[in-house]
């Protein structure tokens, strides 16, 4: 497996896709119940599969990602040759940027000397999927980059 076997609820809420799925190996929903009682290796491997064609499909969509701390924002635009980042880091110990108060004071004061930037970028490795995927695995969040592209307007 190439990344990770999506949850119980993933798969409940991708019931039709996987069906679709399974239908394209021949195997109906009859069949899939007696493989399920003789061949659960075989359900485990057809789970596993599915579930990487599905990190696929996303991962390649994937353009921004955003792992936000207490006190640290790394906001990353994944482009097309490499992931670009902006970092940034609250030097005051009483903010927490997970919170709507801390948010707010973030807002306020994001040009203070309490608030420090980095910028990076870096070529992806043989697999840009795979990386994309090793910072959610970080935890980092699918976003739609509007928090990347403020930074990137006032960084400018």
């Amino acid at each position: 497996m190439k990344y990770k076997r999506l949850t119980k609820e993933q798969f409940e809420e991708l019931h039709q896709e996987f069906t679709n799925f399974l239908a394209t190996q021949s195997i109906t929903a009859e069949e899939w119940e007696r493989l399920k009682k003789e061949k659960p290796e075989m359900v485990e491997e057809e789970l596993d599969i599915f579930s990487d064609l599905i990190w696929e499909g996303v991962l390649s969509k994937v353009k921004y990602l955003e792992n936000i701390s207490e006190r640290h924002m790394h906001l990353f635009e994944l482009t097309e040759k490499e992931m670009k980042l902006l970092s940034v880091k609250v030097l005051n110990p009483e903010i927490d940027l997970r919170t709507k108060e801390g948010f707010a004071w973030f807002k306020r004061n994001f040009q203070s000397d309490f608030v420090e930037y980095l910028t990076a970028s870096k070529a992806y490795g043989g697999d840009k999927n795979k990386d994309k995927f090793d910072l959610i695995q970080q935890g980092a969040v699918i976003t739609k980059g509007e928090l990347y592209q403020w930074f990137d307007e006032i960084i400018e």
